[in-house]
């Protein structure tokens, strides 16, 4: 078989199928949903009364192999719709007759492999004998159809490769990523928790993770200001009408919370920012001369995401975005978006993001306006593209419902792709909200807003951040950047005035006076991947110099501790 992206959606769909097989040959009882191919492997959702287990895929994959080595062949055919209802009715299976009678056509597709049919469009791979690289990986929840108010199902996940080779390759990656869960090494470094006493999807941050946050946030902050920004902060509620003229409440209101009742007034949670930016820019009367005009806030908001959807720090209910609207003329519009562009990547590339997949997001098929302006704000994200010189895809339909977008999606050092920056072009929302500008001839128009996010959400981009580095951060935004380590009592004193010296000039520098062992005190340091160690012990003292061990070597260089403190600095400057 040639190897090619078509071949392996199809080994992978045909694997969901084998495995469906050892399923049912496995425990007949079970009732089959569905089984597609997948980025990196396939899944099959069952209903099945008991949990599985993992001996139960154990069980389920050697039956895997008993049915490959069979060869069996994958053979097409069609049914008659209503012959297709009595097939699986007779065979209990009430998934595939509801798929069935959701599908308008008059001829049902199968595959059959040996004695076992499905439901099913293909394509597949001739024969099962094909299926040789796989591994069942994991079980997990599922709702039918994605609706937490259907049936809950089990999901039994799967990948399957060409080659051995391609196999244990990705099977390493994924246990590297396994490592570099954020949430495990959320943890182990004490920088963030969620609490199901407080709610699901609320994120609480810790001492170090908040230290972080800080750093981030003032980063942010001095380059916005340096950029032509206006800082801004905006309510958390407002009241629902602001919602409705938005058109969010038309659009986007199975993501809101229900409006709460304030002295009989309907108040919403705000789920975005955009509204109370645009009830700033309305205090004033504004002139064409000041345009653009560029507000930005860590304006935090609150989106509802199904419970079986949340995952640590990268889906949340409540999240800061690193929000920012434009207004600006129209003449002026291509050359924002090339400048928000340049800022976009400058920010990326401070975080050691360096590596891109650029979306233009086209009109979806529910949106607000006129069909020249969302034509115009399309052309003027493409050719903003490319004047950087971006190469870019098209997402057809995944705009917004006011506007056109670029997603920006980072690579990380695993080579996965995370939707992080975001540039929206709305002509919509200034219009439902009558902003207007004075033009040159007096008269009163109407501006171009350009929403956009640099990192998406502070928590979305922290999660991302903590896995890219496996939570040993670059100097400049590690909690503790130095940690002081006496061989014995004698040196505390000494160790002492080093701390006191790295934390008067900013250094954030912490002491381990404990009375244990040098060896302990390193692994413990090294655990917390602190960049520097500095040993102390008698020489030391006596010389005013430490022993620099950094976190990922075993060696130590004696400096002066002014040496180390100029090193470290130059570090902390560039970014390091």
């Amino acid at each position: 078989m040639e190897k090619n992206e078509d071949n392996l959606q199809a080994l992978r769909h045909s694997a969901s199928h084998i495995m469906a097989q050892a399923v049912k040959e496995l425990y007949p009882d079970v009732k089959l949903a569905i089984g597609p191919a997948i980025a990196d492997g396939f899944y099959y959702d069952f209903d099945k009364k008991e949990p599985f287990t993992p001996e139960d895929l154990e069980k389920i994959s050697q039956k895997m192999k008993e049915i490959v080595k069979q060869n069996l062949k994958f053979e097409h055919y069609e049914k008659p719709r209503d012959e297709a209802i009595k097939y699986f009715q007779e065979k209990g299976e009430k998934y595939k007759v509801e798929l069935i009678n959701d599908l308008p056509d008059a001829n049902m597709s199968f595959y059959k492999q040996g004695d076992f049919v499905d439901l099913c469009k293909g394509p597949h791979v001739g024969f099962s004998g094909s299926l040789k690289h796989y591994k069942l990986l994991s079980i997990a929840g599922a709702y039918w159809r994605g609706d937490e108010k259907r049936e809950s199902l089990q999901r039994i996940y799967g990948t399957i490769f060409f080659t051995k080779e391609e196999l244990d390759k990705h099977l390493a990656l994924l246990e590297e990523a396994k490592a570099r869960d954020h949430r495990k090494l959320g943890k182990e470094l004490d920088l963030f928790s969620v609490h199901e006493e407080t709610g699901p999807g609320l994120i609480f941050w810790h001492p170090k993770g908040a230290l972080i946050r800080k750093i981030i946030e003032d980063f942010w902050k001095d380059e916005h200001l340096k950029n032509d920004y206006q800082l801004l902060n905006s309510p958390h509620i407002g009241l629902l009408d602001l919602w409705k003229t938005s058109g969010h409440w038309n659009f986007y209101r199975e993501n809101m919370y229900s409006p709460m009742d304030v002295d009989g007034q309907d108040y919403m949670i705000k789920p975005m920012n955009c509204p109370f930016h645009i009830m700033v820019y309305k205090t004033h009367l504004h002139s064409y001369r000041e345009l653009p005009i560029r507000y930005a806030e860590l304006g935090t908001v609150y989106r509802y995401e199904r419970s079986g959807v949340l995952h640590g720090l990268m889906r949340v209910r409540g999240f800061t975005q690193d929000d920012a609207h434009i207004f600006c003329r129209l003449d002026q519009l291509e050359a924002e978006i090339v400048s928000v562009i340049k800022f976009v990547l400058f920010v990326l590339q401070t975080f050691g993001f360096k590596e891109y997949e650029v979306y233009v997001s086209t009109r979806p098929e529910k949106y607000a306006g006129e069909l020249e302006h969302w034509e115009k704000a399309t052309d003027a994200l493409k050719k903003a593209l490319e004047q950087v010189g971006l190469a870019y895809q098209i997402d057809p339909g995944e705009g917004v419902f006011y506007g056109p977008k670029i997603d920006i999606k980072i690579k990380d050092c695993l080579n996965r792709s995370w939707q992080c920056s975001t540039i929206q072009v709305d002509f919509n929302l200034p219009e439902a909200f009558k902003v207007e500008y004075v033009n040159e001839e007096s008269k009163t128009v109407q501006p171009v807003m350009i929403h956009r996010a640099l990192m998406g959400s502070l928590e979305r981009f922290f999660g991302v951040l903590i896995e890219h580095y496996k939570g040993a951060f670059p100097v400049w935004i590690s909690p503790v950047q130095a940690k002081i380590l006496n061989i014995t009592d004698s040196q505390e004193e000494y160790a002492r005035k080093v701390l006191a010296e790295l934390k008067n000039i900013g250094i954030r520098a912490e002491l381990d006076a404990r009375n244990e062992k040098l060896g302990l005190k390193i692994r413990e340091a090294q655990l917390q991947k602190i960049p520097y160690m500095l040993v102390i012990g008698d020489k030391e003292k006596e010389n005013g110099t430490v022993a620099l061990r950094r976190r990922n070597s075993q060696e130590q260089k004696i400096m002066a501790l002014a040496e180390f403190i100029s090193l470290a600095q130059e570090e902390i400057k560039n970014k390091l």
